[in-house]
Protein backbone atom coordinates (compact mmCIF):
# COMPACT_ATOMS: atom_id res chain seq x y z
CA UNK A 1 0.00 0.00 0.00
CA UNK A 2 1.42 3.41 -0.69
CA UNK A 3 0.65 5.95 1.85
CA UNK A 4 -0.86 9.41 1.72
CA UNK A 5 2.20 10.97 3.51
CA UNK A 6 4.44 9.51 0.33
CA UNK A 7 3.13 11.19 -2.14
CA UNK A 8 3.87 13.81 -3.73
CA UNK A 9 3.20 16.21 -6.74
CA UNK A 10 2.70 14.95 -10.17
CA UNK A 11 2.43 11.57 -8.89
CA UNK A 12 -0.25 9.05 -10.04
CA UNK A 13 -2.83 7.68 -6.87
CA UNK A 14 -3.88 4.42 -7.06
CA UNK A 15 -5.21 2.81 -3.69
CA UNK A 16 -8.06 1.72 -1.55
CA UNK A 17 -8.32 5.03 0.86
CA UNK A 18 -11.13 5.96 3.52
CA UNK A 19 -13.67 8.42 2.23
CA UNK A 20 -13.19 10.73 5.13
CA UNK A 21 -16.03 13.53 4.12
CA UNK A 22 -17.14 13.86 1.00
CA UNK A 23 -19.49 17.65 -0.38
CA UNK A 24 -21.38 17.87 -3.61
CA UNK A 25 -20.65 21.64 -4.36
CA UNK A 26 -20.81 23.46 -7.96
CA UNK A 27 -18.38 25.37 -9.45
CA UNK A 28 -18.64 29.41 -10.49
CA UNK A 29 -19.95 27.93 -14.02
CA UNK A 30 -23.03 25.55 -12.10
CA UNK A 31 -21.09 22.51 -12.63
CA UNK A 32 -21.14 19.98 -10.36
CA UNK A 33 -18.07 18.17 -8.71
CA UNK A 34 -16.97 16.54 -5.82
CA UNK A 35 -15.05 17.58 -3.03
CA UNK A 36 -13.53 14.49 -1.15
CA UNK A 37 -10.97 14.11 2.23
CA UNK A 38 -8.91 11.02 1.60
CA UNK A 39 -7.71 9.52 5.14
CA UNK A 40 -5.07 6.76 5.72
CA UNK A 41 -2.96 6.17 9.22
CA UNK A 42 -0.33 8.24 7.83
CA UNK A 43 -2.84 11.23 7.55
CA UNK A 44 -5.50 13.03 5.19
CA UNK A 45 -5.37 14.61 1.59
CA UNK A 46 -7.96 16.71 -0.36
CA UNK A 47 -9.74 15.40 -3.40
CA UNK A 48 -11.24 16.60 -6.20
CA UNK A 49 -13.60 15.09 -8.59
CA UNK A 50 -14.44 17.26 -11.49
CA UNK A 51 -15.94 14.67 -14.14
CA UNK A 52 -18.54 12.48 -12.63
CA UNK A 53 -19.13 10.27 -15.29
CA UNK A 54 -19.24 5.86 -15.80
CA UNK A 55 -15.89 6.13 -14.29
CA UNK A 56 -17.39 7.29 -10.84
CA UNK A 57 -19.41 4.51 -8.86
CA UNK A 58 -22.01 5.80 -6.31
CA UNK A 59 -19.79 5.90 -2.95
CA UNK A 60 -20.64 7.78 0.48
CA UNK A 61 -18.35 9.94 3.23
CA UNK A 62 -17.07 7.02 5.22
CA UNK A 63 -16.97 4.13 2.95
CA UNK A 64 -13.26 2.61 1.62
CA UNK A 65 -13.18 3.48 -2.04
CA UNK A 66 -10.78 2.18 -4.80
CA UNK A 67 -9.04 5.48 -6.15
CA UNK A 68 -7.39 6.23 -9.12
CA UNK A 69 -5.66 9.66 -10.60
CA UNK A 70 -3.31 12.35 -9.94
CA UNK A 71 -1.41 14.39 -7.27
CA UNK A 72 -1.23 18.16 -8.23
CA UNK A 73 -0.74 21.53 -5.80
CA UNK A 74 -3.17 23.89 -4.79
CA UNK A 75 -1.69 27.38 -2.61
CA UNK A 76 0.92 25.01 -2.05
CA UNK A 77 -0.90 21.82 -0.51
CA UNK A 78 -1.24 18.58 -2.04
CA UNK A 79 -4.55 17.35 -4.49
CA UNK A 80 -5.55 14.44 -5.63
CA UNK A 81 -7.80 14.99 -8.94
CA UNK A 82 -9.56 11.73 -9.12
CA UNK A 83 -10.87 10.04 -12.45
CA UNK A 84 -11.93 7.18 -11.25
CA UNK A 85 -13.49 5.92 -8.02
CA UNK A 86 -15.37 3.11 -6.76
CA UNK A 87 -16.56 1.59 -3.39
CA UNK A 88 -13.98 -1.03 -1.94
CA UNK A 89 -15.56 -4.58 -1.20
CA UNK A 90 -14.92 -6.14 2.27
CA UNK A 91 -11.38 -8.03 2.37
CA UNK A 92 -9.83 -5.60 0.23
CA UNK A 93 -8.47 -3.61 2.57
CA UNK A 94 -7.30 -3.72 6.66
CA UNK A 95 -9.27 -0.97 8.26
CA UNK A 96 -6.32 -0.75 10.83
CA UNK A 97 -4.25 0.90 7.43
CA UNK A 98 -6.79 3.74 7.72
CA UNK A 99 -6.63 5.29 11.34
CA UNK A 100 -4.81 8.45 11.60
CA UNK A 101 -2.16 7.68 14.99
CA UNK A 102 0.19 9.81 16.81
CA UNK A 103 3.63 10.10 15.56
CA UNK A 104 4.32 9.63 19.18
CA UNK A 105 4.07 6.24 21.45
CA UNK A 106 1.35 6.50 23.51
CA UNK A 107 2.31 4.43 26.62
CA UNK A 108 5.27 6.20 26.72
CA UNK A 109 3.24 9.85 26.58
CA UNK A 110 0.34 8.41 29.40
CA UNK A 111 3.78 7.10 31.50
CA UNK A 112 4.70 10.40 31.45
CA UNK A 113 0.90 12.40 32.11
CA UNK A 114 1.09 9.73 35.09
CA UNK A 115 4.83 11.17 36.59
CA UNK A 116 3.25 15.12 36.52
CA UNK A 117 0.22 13.25 38.81
CA UNK A 118 2.46 12.08 41.27
CA UNK A 119 3.92 15.70 41.38
CA UNK A 120 0.90 17.12 42.53
CA UNK A 121 0.49 17.67 46.47
CA UNK A 122 -2.71 19.25 47.63
CA UNK A 123 -4.42 15.60 48.68
CA UNK A 124 -7.85 16.35 46.93
CA UNK A 125 -7.03 17.63 43.48
CA UNK A 126 -4.59 14.63 43.37
CA UNK A 127 -7.03 12.48 44.69
CA UNK A 128 -9.69 13.61 41.82
CA UNK A 129 -6.82 13.02 39.48
CA UNK A 130 -5.74 9.55 40.44
CA UNK A 131 -9.14 8.84 40.45
CA UNK A 132 -10.03 9.37 36.67
CA UNK A 133 -6.80 8.82 35.02
CA UNK A 134 -4.83 6.61 37.15
CA UNK A 135 -8.00 4.24 38.64
CA UNK A 136 -10.62 4.52 35.80
CA UNK A 137 -9.87 1.81 33.76
CA UNK A 138 -12.28 2.16 31.56
CA UNK A 139 -11.88 5.88 31.09
CA UNK A 140 -8.21 5.54 30.84
CA UNK A 141 -8.56 3.47 27.39
CA UNK A 142 -10.44 5.08 25.83
CA UNK A 143 -8.40 8.19 27.15
CA UNK A 144 -5.46 6.93 25.34
CA UNK A 145 -6.83 6.28 22.19
CA UNK A 146 -9.00 9.08 21.16
CA UNK A 147 -8.93 12.22 19.30
CA UNK A 148 -8.88 15.89 20.82
CA UNK A 149 -10.64 17.05 17.43
CA UNK A 150 -12.89 16.19 14.33
CA UNK A 151 -10.11 17.89 12.26
CA UNK A 152 -7.72 21.26 13.02
CA UNK A 153 -5.85 19.57 15.32
CA UNK A 154 -4.69 16.58 16.68
CA UNK A 155 -7.46 14.76 14.76
CA UNK A 156 -5.95 11.08 15.77
CA UNK A 157 -5.53 8.27 17.55
CA UNK A 158 -3.53 9.32 20.83
CA UNK A 159 -4.53 12.72 19.92
CA UNK A 160 -6.17 14.15 23.11
CA UNK A 161 -3.85 12.52 25.32
CA UNK A 162 -0.35 14.10 23.20
CA UNK A 163 -2.46 17.41 23.77
CA UNK A 164 -2.78 16.92 27.36
CA UNK A 165 0.80 16.37 27.67
CA UNK A 166 2.22 19.51 26.08
CA UNK A 167 -0.62 21.45 28.11
CA UNK A 168 0.44 20.39 31.09
CA UNK A 169 4.24 20.38 30.28
CA UNK A 170 3.95 23.96 29.37
CA UNK A 171 1.89 24.33 32.04
CA UNK A 172 4.19 23.03 34.65
CA UNK A 173 7.12 25.50 32.80
CA UNK A 174 5.03 28.49 32.93
CA UNK A 175 4.66 27.62 36.98
CA UNK A 176 8.10 27.03 37.40
CA UNK A 177 8.20 30.58 36.10
CA UNK A 178 6.04 32.31 37.58
CA UNK A 179 5.50 32.11 41.70
CA UNK A 180 1.67 33.87 41.04
CA UNK A 181 0.75 30.15 39.76
CA UNK A 182 -0.60 27.14 41.69
CA UNK A 183 1.28 24.47 40.60
CA UNK A 184 -1.53 21.96 41.79
CA UNK A 185 -4.31 23.89 40.14
CA UNK A 186 -2.91 24.57 37.18
CA UNK A 187 -1.63 21.31 36.66
CA UNK A 188 -4.72 19.33 37.52
CA UNK A 189 -6.81 21.74 35.16
CA UNK A 190 -4.25 21.30 32.73
CA UNK A 191 -5.00 17.31 33.41
CA UNK A 192 -8.66 17.53 32.94
CA UNK A 193 -9.37 20.66 30.50
CA UNK A 194 -10.27 18.53 27.37
CA UNK A 195 -11.27 15.38 29.21
CA UNK A 196 -14.61 15.52 28.20
CA UNK A 197 -14.15 15.18 24.58
CA UNK A 198 -13.84 11.33 25.05
CA UNK A 199 -18.01 12.31 25.55
CA UNK A 200 -17.55 14.84 22.69
CA UNK A 201 -16.28 13.21 19.75
CA UNK A 202 -17.36 8.96 19.17
CA UNK A 203 -14.09 6.95 18.48
CA UNK A 204 -12.58 6.16 15.36
CA UNK A 205 -12.87 5.45 12.03
CA UNK A 206 -16.09 8.12 12.55
CA UNK A 207 -14.18 10.16 14.59
CA UNK A 208 -17.77 12.85 14.60
CA UNK A 209 -18.83 14.87 17.66
CA UNK A 210 -21.55 12.86 19.48
CA UNK A 211 -25.75 13.91 20.07
CA UNK A 212 -23.97 15.73 22.86
CA UNK A 213 -21.21 16.98 21.66
CA UNK A 214 -23.17 18.52 19.47
CA UNK A 215 -25.71 19.96 21.98
CA UNK A 216 -23.38 20.78 25.12
CA UNK A 217 -19.83 20.87 23.76
CA UNK A 218 -16.81 19.54 25.86
CA UNK A 219 -16.36 22.90 27.59
CA UNK A 220 -19.63 22.37 29.39
CA UNK A 221 -19.51 18.44 29.87
CA UNK A 222 -16.23 19.00 31.51
CA UNK A 223 -17.14 21.12 34.13
CA UNK A 224 -20.32 19.61 34.65
CA UNK A 225 -18.24 15.71 34.84
CA UNK A 226 -15.73 17.28 36.91
CA UNK A 227 -18.11 18.43 39.32
CA UNK A 228 -19.69 15.38 39.37
CA UNK A 229 -16.10 13.93 39.91
CA UNK A 230 -15.53 16.42 43.03
CA UNK A 231 -18.44 14.78 44.52
CA UNK A 232 -16.58 11.48 45.40
CA UNK A 233 -13.28 13.13 47.07
CA UNK A 234 -14.51 13.76 50.38
CA UNK A 235 -13.88 17.16 52.44
CA UNK A 236 -12.81 19.00 49.02
CA UNK A 237 -12.45 22.43 49.59
CA UNK A 238 -15.62 24.38 47.95
CA UNK A 239 -13.92 27.53 46.73
CA UNK A 240 -10.79 25.00 45.33
CA UNK A 241 -13.69 23.28 43.06
CA UNK A 242 -15.09 26.50 42.03
CA UNK A 243 -11.88 27.68 40.80
CA UNK A 244 -10.94 24.50 39.28
CA UNK A 245 -14.02 24.46 37.31
CA UNK A 246 -13.79 27.83 36.34
CA UNK A 247 -10.62 26.72 34.56
CA UNK A 248 -12.15 24.33 32.82
CA UNK A 249 -15.24 26.79 31.97
CA UNK A 250 -12.79 29.25 30.68
CA UNK A 251 -9.79 27.52 28.91
CA UNK A 252 -10.67 28.66 25.85
CA UNK A 253 -9.51 32.70 26.77
CA UNK A 254 -12.45 34.55 24.99
CA UNK A 255 -16.06 33.93 24.91
CA UNK A 256 -16.14 34.28 20.94
CA UNK A 257 -14.12 31.34 21.01
CA UNK A 258 -16.41 29.38 23.19
CA UNK A 259 -15.65 29.84 26.73
CA UNK A 260 -19.00 30.49 28.43
CA UNK A 261 -16.53 32.24 30.87
CA UNK A 262 -12.92 34.39 30.91
CA UNK A 263 -10.77 33.52 32.51
CA UNK A 264 -10.06 35.60 35.95
CA UNK A 265 -7.56 33.51 37.72
CA UNK A 266 -3.86 33.37 37.26
CA UNK A 267 -4.21 29.69 36.44
CA UNK A 268 -6.84 30.06 34.45
CA UNK A 269 -4.83 32.17 31.93
CA UNK A 270 -2.23 30.67 31.92
CA UNK A 271 -4.44 27.37 31.18
CA UNK A 272 -5.53 29.33 27.91
CA UNK A 273 -2.32 30.57 26.75
CA UNK A 274 -0.93 27.14 27.00
CA UNK A 275 -3.82 25.50 25.33
CA UNK A 276 -3.65 27.93 22.54
CA UNK A 277 -0.15 27.94 22.26
CA UNK A 278 -0.17 23.97 21.39
CA UNK A 279 -3.04 23.82 19.46
CA UNK A 280 -1.89 26.82 16.84
CA UNK A 281 1.54 25.03 16.41
CA UNK A 282 -0.14 21.57 16.15
CA UNK A 283 -2.07 23.15 13.37
CA UNK A 284 0.91 24.57 12.10
CA UNK A 285 2.41 21.42 12.25
CA UNK A 286 0.11 19.40 10.09
CA UNK A 287 -0.50 22.37 7.61
CA UNK A 288 3.38 22.04 7.64
CA UNK A 289 3.19 17.78 7.09
CA UNK A 290 0.68 18.03 4.28
CA UNK A 291 3.13 20.37 1.95
CA UNK A 292 5.80 19.72 -1.03
CA UNK A 293 8.49 20.11 0.82
CA UNK A 294 10.21 22.98 -2.01
CA UNK A 295 7.08 24.79 -1.26
CA UNK A 296 7.66 27.77 0.66
CA UNK A 297 4.42 29.90 1.14
CA UNK A 298 1.46 27.58 1.38
CA UNK A 299 -1.15 30.12 1.05
CA UNK A 300 -4.11 31.62 3.80
CA UNK A 301 -5.02 29.21 6.59
CA UNK A 302 -8.44 30.00 8.43
CA UNK A 303 -7.20 27.94 11.22
CA UNK A 304 -4.46 30.62 12.03
CA UNK A 305 -5.84 33.77 10.33
CA UNK A 306 -2.71 34.21 8.34
CA UNK A 307 -1.05 33.48 5.10
CA UNK A 308 1.21 30.68 6.16
CA UNK A 309 4.83 30.34 5.04
CA UNK A 310 7.42 27.50 6.22
CA UNK A 311 10.68 28.93 7.74
CA UNK A 312 13.86 28.30 4.94
CA UNK A 313 15.39 26.60 8.02
CA UNK A 314 12.39 23.92 8.27
CA UNK A 315 12.00 23.37 4.57
CA UNK A 316 15.54 22.34 4.14
CA UNK A 317 15.51 20.21 6.94
CA UNK A 318 11.88 18.91 5.25
CA UNK A 319 14.00 18.13 2.01
CA UNK A 320 17.06 16.81 3.76
CA UNK A 321 14.34 14.28 5.51
CA UNK A 322 12.87 13.17 2.05
CA UNK A 323 16.50 13.09 -0.08
CA UNK A 324 14.75 15.89 -2.26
Amino acid sequence: MYYINEYKEGDKFTGIYLCKSKQILKTKAGKTYYSLLLQDKTGVIDAKIWELNNGIADFDAMDFVMTDGMVTSFQGARQVNIRRLRKAEEGEYDPAEYIPSSKYDIEEMYRELCEMIATIKEPHLKQLTENTFLKDAAFIKEFKVHSAAKSVHHGFVGGLLQHTLAVTRLCDFMAANYPVLDRDLLLTAAIFHDFAKVYEISSFPTNDYTDDGQLLGHIFMGAEKIGQKIQEVPGFPTVLASELRHCILSHHGELEFGSPKKPALAEAIALSFADNTDAKLETITEIYDKAEPTTEWLGFSRYVDSNVRQSSGYVQKKKMDKGV
